[in-house]
């Protein structure tokens, strides 16, 4: 399984109806929250993500993308934890996230290293890469990418029946990709009885960031690209200014990536209770499109 979970989809302030940034991915059990915003505790609890984390990454320093992290770490140790913590995030994140954390408490209950990454630094997980890249929203912005391993080919079950190979061990043997040796002595390869392998599974999260070239470059194929949409079109003077996306062109970076899904969260609340208008805008570019609100789950899964 392959999910992420939407904690917080408003921009810079909570509204009634959506918290600020926060998002939990999980995959085959492994979690990984990204910009907790403040309040995202509770939203978690909500929504009934999990507090078994470990790692967690902050694409840059406005409040609304980290603050939250004093209260979550607090409320984690209040609930007994001892396994350490890893936060992520851009050059400078040990000076912001280390004082940040230092509210509240003199000192944390549990281990929490912060690791600062680079544009193109990959972090390399049991099955797939964690890696970030610079995105156009100052002081050093990342977006970050997760890309799973190539799966093996499709197994031909007659295929094998055809050359010969009895089922059990060997079978497994030629899915992962090793030639056998047959009682009668003949080797039979996997050549013929598996398929070429499979693309795994692409995820990309944008964080803010004006529609650029690097964003594009590192969705390329992309499952599910999610990405800021700020404002609409009305506001786009505004949305460049303060580099931000409007929801078009949000769309026409998926379209120009090829992703499969995308999914539009960080909205200004003045569309915080409708956000058909932005919906629409996207949607008109680029069909494949959904606006997140707090709770709001997408499964990625596998193309074939």
């Amino acid at each position: 399984m392959l999910s992420v979970l939407f904690l917080g989809t408003s921009a810079a302030r909570p509204t009634v109806e959506r918290n600020v940034t926060g998002l939990m991915i999980t995959r085959e059990g492994e979690s990984l929250l990204v910009d907790p915003g403040e309040g995202t505790q509770r939203q978690m609890m909500r929504y009934g993500a999990s507090f078994a984390f470990r790692e967690v990454f902050v694409s840059h320093f406005h409040a609304d993308h980290y603050l939250g992290l004093i209260g979550l770490v607090r409320t984690l140790g209040l609930q007994g934890r001892t396994e350490p913590l890893v936060c992520y995030g851009p050059r400078g994140a040990r000076r912001v996230i280390g004082a940040a954390l230092a509210l509240g408490f003199e000192r944390s209950p549990f281990e929490v290293e912060i690791v600062e990454l680079e544009s193109g630094q990959e972090l390399s997980r049991d099955g797939y890469v964690l890696s970030a890249f610079a995105v156009e929203h100052g002081a050093g912005a990342l977006g970050l990418v997760l890309r799973e391993a190539e799966r093996p080919g499709r197994f031909d079950p007659d295929a094998a029946r055809a050359a010969g190979v009895p089922e059990g061990p060997l079978w497994g043997e030629l899915q992962r990709g090793r030639a056998v040796t047959l009682p009668d002595g003949r080797r039979v390869g996997p050549e013929a009885i598996v398929g070429a392998p499979r693309p795994g599974r692409k995820l990309v999260y944008a964080g803010d960031t004006r529609p650029c070239a690097a964003t594009i470059q590192a969705a390329v194929n992309a499952d599910l690209l999610i990405h800021e949409a700020t404002f609409g079109a009305e506001e786009a003077d505004r949305a460049r200014d303060t580099q931000h996306a409007t929801a078009a062109e949000a769309a026409q970076v998926a379209k120009m990536a090829s992703v499969r899904q995308l999914v539009l969260t960080h909205v200004s609340a003045r569309y915080s209770r409708d956000s058909t208008a932005l919906l629409e805008e996207a949607r008109a570019v680029f069909p494949e499109t959904a606006v997140a609100k707090d709770g709001y789950v997408v499964e990625i899964r596998h193309r074939d």
